[in-house]
């Protein structure tokens, strides 16, 4: 009897005890993994997204750059991490969507083994050439291309990555297969396009803005229907005559699959209250950046988000034939 009674107990203690733990998460840092290298969109604005939450939570957000395999690599870690709300995840298009019709033996599934969090920022893409390639705008880009395409090369943040899927869409349009020349995220695409190894990229605002504003490299259209106040000069694909060329990519959080509902809610606050602040804010639009309106801040709304873009860029991805063994 004593041994049943002193089980009971036990057995209640530990109930009390995790009931405790988890209601007071977090008790310790939380680590972000961000599945390319830093200086990228995705890492971009994960660090910003990262500090702010911080503050909210009262335990660092500790940002943890895990690449390889055009970012499935770190998508699979957090995948297989236990679910209690201290290893999460900064995807974006290419990892959650691309991924799937890229991957035939995809170690993780975007829509079933994770718990959405939300949308942090969505960033119109950018194409921008090296400075000494001789076109004066986007519709000589396209007629250079077009000649040029075979001895032509581009770079990207790895296959899959919203780089390498926007400058593929664009292919696509154009009738052309220039050379790709993927890397371990769009920082070193970036650097290599600044050094003069690549002619091109197609990127998101956040981590392009900057160079266009220095006139480090020509900007040469932007993939939405109005020009960004950020880079003002820069025509849109409508305006240089492409105008079914439109592409938007985003970074948003997802936790692992099981992970309890009320820790999620408190991470999806967090990530709420980060865009309502002032100062982040303003760090996203200063880069471009367009962030979700409150019905867009739902894990529903990112559930949804995640169905509809492997709808759109699986068959896009399958009728060029690429995979992620390229």
């Amino acid at each position: 009897m004593k041994r049943t009674l002193f089980t009971l107990a036990a057995a209640l203690g530990f109930v009390a005890t995790a009931a405790q733990a988890q209601g007071t998460y977090p008790t310790r840092p939380i680590t972000l993994v961000v599945p390319f290298t830093a200086g990228g969109t995705t890492d971009v604005v994960a660090r910003f997204m990262a500090d702010h939450m911080g503050r909210t939570l009262g335990q660092q957000l500790v940002v943890e750059n895990v690449t390889g395999a055009g970012g499935t690599v770190g998508v699979t870690r957090v995948a297989k991490a236990e679910p209690d709300g201290y290893t999460i995840l900064m995807g974006n298009l290419g990892t959650q969507a691309a991924s799937v019709g890229l991957y035939p033996k995809l170690a993780y599934d975007p829509r079933t083994d994770f718990e959405p969090i939300m949308n942090s920022a969505s960033t119109p893409m950018l194409v921008v050439a090296k400075k000494d390639l001789p076109v004066k705008d986007f519709k000589e880009f396209i007629a250079y291309l077009k000649a040029n395409a075979p001895k032509m090369n581009y770079g990207s943040g790895g296959v899959g990555s919203t780089s390498h899927l926007t400058c593929l869409f664009m292919e696509s349009l154009l009738g052309v297969k220039p050379q790709h020349v993927p890397f371990r995220g769009s920082g070193p695409a970036l650097n290599a396009l600044l050094g003069g190894q690549v002619d091109y990229v197609c990127d998101q605002t956040v981590a392009i803005v900057p160079t266009v504003q220095a006139k480090q490299v020509n900007g040469l259209v932007v993939a939405v229907q109005n020009r960004l106040p950020v880079v003002p000069d820069v025509p849109t694909s409508a305006e240089q005559g492409l105008p079914q060329f439109q592409a938007t990519g985003w970074n948003a959080l997802f936790a692992p699959k099981g992970t309890p509902k009320d820790i999620v809610t408190k991470l999806n606050a967090a990530a709420k209250a980060a865009l309502k602040d002032e100062t982040t804010r303003k760090r996203l639009l200063d880069l471009g950046a367009e962030l979700p309106d409150e019905a867009g801040q739902t894990p529903e709304a990112l559930g949804q988000l995640v169905s509809s873009e492997i709808d759109k860029w699986v068959p896009i991805i399958k009728g060029a034939g690429v995979t992620g063994q390229q």
